[in-house]
């Protein structure tokens, strides 16, 4: 499984033609205590960069971006009644939703770990 990451702190765990998104722990130490987590529905398609959720804080309402292009497979259906899991665990059990890529040849377009980390110690 490989792990991409976009400069609007999304992540993408990627297995075959599969990708498993969420935001990246610093979105959501940004964010501070996350209220509501609003997930697309399943089956739904989306452009890569296209808004696909909305996290709500205490902070503000974030709109989440598709890494990639795809449709939706599956929502963490646990997030509806624990939304703090994104706080407790955002880069592992608080991921958002699952995907099927359109087209894997997007990820070139996203940044590796080592890269994201750069990235953030920059900002």
């Amino acid at each position: 499984m490989s792990r991409y990451f976009t400069k609007d702190h999304e992540w993408i765990d990627v297995s075959g033609e599969t990708g498993t998104v969420g935001i990246t722990d610093y979105a959501q130490s940004q964010l501070g205590d996350i209220t509501f987590v609003e997930l697309p529905e399943s089956g739904a398609s989306f452009g890569a960069g296209d808004t696909a959720s909305v996290v709500d804080s205490v902070k503000a309402a974030s709109d989440i971006y598709m890494p990639v292009g795809g449709t939706v497979t599956a929502i963490n259906e646990a997030l509806a009644d624990a939304p703090e899991l994104v706080n407790a665990a955002a880069e592992g059990d608080g991921w958002l939703f699952k995907v099927t890529l359109a087209d894997a040849a997007e990820l070139a377009a996203l940044m590796d770990e080592t890269a994201y980390k750069a990235y953030v110690a920059e900002l």
